[in-house]
């Protein structure tokens, strides 16, 4: 099966992959691979192949936003991918969760819009039991993985603020670590398409800071955070392959 807008064939894909925003750090992860090559790179969605420990897995980039991100999901899955794992970043709501902490995300406040198009309010966007514990296995494991938080996020569409306020205050206080843009929809989906995902975020300031003046994500801490977190995913794979 051809997939159009992933550009890519079903017969080339794995069923583990992992999953992020920025072209450039699917990159950086498929160089971790052994035997790894590109098989497409198409608008924000650029797709690589590789092992890891013996497992073959995919690396894909899926854009910045829910809708996009989402059209990437499904694609994969009808391509055949059964697991996947969101490796971003966030932003924190607590102070113990400083830039360079890890957050690891089993479930996501659906504050976007694009979910709210596929299911009814009241329908969770969670993650798959199995991956967070091997998330978590993993991280226990890395050397100096740091502040490591497992917890629910929220997803929402805005990052600059307008006129209306963005909820950061209530969500903190119903104990939210952290927001992003894309886990709800990468939750939802695969539920909807019978597959199985997670997500592990690395922390690059606080939320409900003003961004427009404080926001820095390209700081020592927050690079050796994404360096661990896609050492515990790659980690993850290898132990779910493992256990399958």
């Amino acid at each position: 099966m051809y997939l159009p807008i992933l550009q890519i064939h079903s017969e080339d894909m794995p069923p583990y992959a992992i999953v992020c925003g920025d072209p450039r750090r699917a990159k950086a992860i498929a160089d971790k691979l052994q035997n790894a090559k590109e098989l497409a790179f198409a608008r924000e969605y650029r797709t690589l192949v590789g092992e890891y420990n013996g497992v073959r897995l995919a690396v894909v980039s899926h854009g910045v936003g829910s809708p996009g991100a989402a059209v990437c999901f499904e694609e994969l899955i009808r391509a055949g991918v059964k697991t996947l794992i969101r490796v971003g970043t966030c932003g924190s709501y607590h102070a113990d969760i400083p830039a360079g902490s890890l957050v690891i995300s089993f479930a996501a406040a659906r504050e976007e819009g694009l979910t709210k198009q596929l299911v009814p309010s009241g329908f969770p966007a969670v993650a798959d039991p199995g991956i967070i514990a091997a998330l978590e296995a993993a991280a226990a494991e890395v050397p100096g993985s740091g502040v490591v938080r497992t917890g629910i996020t929220v997803c929402y569409d805005a990052f600059f603020t307008g006129v209306e306020e963005l909820p950061h205050r209530k969500y903190k206080q119903a104990g939210i670590l952290a927001v992003e843009m894309e886990i709800a929809a990468l939750y939802v989906v695969s539920s909807l398409r019978g597959a199985r995902a997670g997500a592990i975020l690395a922390v690059d300031g606080f939320a409900d800071e003003d961004l427009s003046e404080v926001y820095d994500p390209h700081t020592d801490a927050v690079a050796q955070a994404v360096e661990r977190e896609i050492g515990i995913a790659l980690e993850a794979i290898a132990r779910l392959a493992r256990s399958e």
